[in-house]
């Protein structure tokens, strides 16, 4: 596949690109600030970025802030965000709407070179890719697997096709039943999961944390 970096480290930057590019892919560009990545991405559309949450020039959050600008503007490419440690706040607007094409690893997994490359693999693929460290943090509010007990097998199989990043259109289609019934099991599962109506923005991302705390959990 095609691939941009984006890190400010010259050693990790070339340390990605060697490892990206020993594996098959092709590093169409490899760059160290936010502008540069926005640049790279109109001109080059590659298939994935791989993005430093903090870049210059205030080594705060430019990164971070890039990468949810192209999950807005080039939604065909996917994004795998890697960060020193958990930025809250950004991590859960990349994953507000949808989780489809998106990974947040913390940079110790990239010395893990096949764990990162399967990383890269799933991301690429279509798949979520979260940290544990960024879905234990995300979701400190509540116990990771509170509420998911109370879920029957369908509401179980409707939240698994909510964290895969389908929409409720798509879930429908996969499970054969209506637009409404597939509404009515997402609000039950809201329900269940204790996630209050004042966090509807939130919820549904929060529920899919939720299901993939408890799906780290137990592997």
């Amino acid at each position: 596949m095609r691939v941009v970096i984006a890190e400010d480290s010259v050693l990790l930057r070339a340390g990605l690109e060697l490892l990206l590019t020993d594996a098959g892919h092709e590093v169409v560009a490899a760059v160290d600030t936010a502008p540069a990545l926005l640049a790279a991405i109109t001109r080059h559309e590659p298939d994935l970025a791989i993005v430093d949450v903090r870049m210059p020039p205030t080594f705060t959050d430019e990164g971070v802030r890039a990468a949810v600008i192209i999950r807005a503007q080039n939604p065909s490419v996917r994004v795998l965000v890697l960060s020193q440690y958990v930025e809250e706040r950004y991590a859960g607007e990349l994953i507000a709407n949808r989780t489809a094409g998106l990974g947040y690893l913390l940079k110790d997994r990239v010395a893990d070179v096949d764990t990162f490359l399967e990383a890269v693999a799933r991301v690429a693929d279509g798949g979520t890719v979260l940290d544990p460290e960024v879905v234990a943090q995300l979701v400190v509010r509540s116990r990771r697997t509170d509420g998911l007990e109370k879920l029957t097998d369908r509401e179980r199989e409707v939240l698994k096709l909510i964290a895969e990043g389908r929409s409720n259109g798509s879930i429908a289609d996969e499970l054969v039943i209506s637009y409404g019934s597939v509404e009515k099991h997402i609000s039950s599962i809201f329900s269940k999961l204790d996630l209050p109506p004042e966090d509807s923005g939130h919820r549904r991302v929060l529920a899919v944390l939720r299901y993939l705390g408890s799906d780290l959990h137990s592997h």
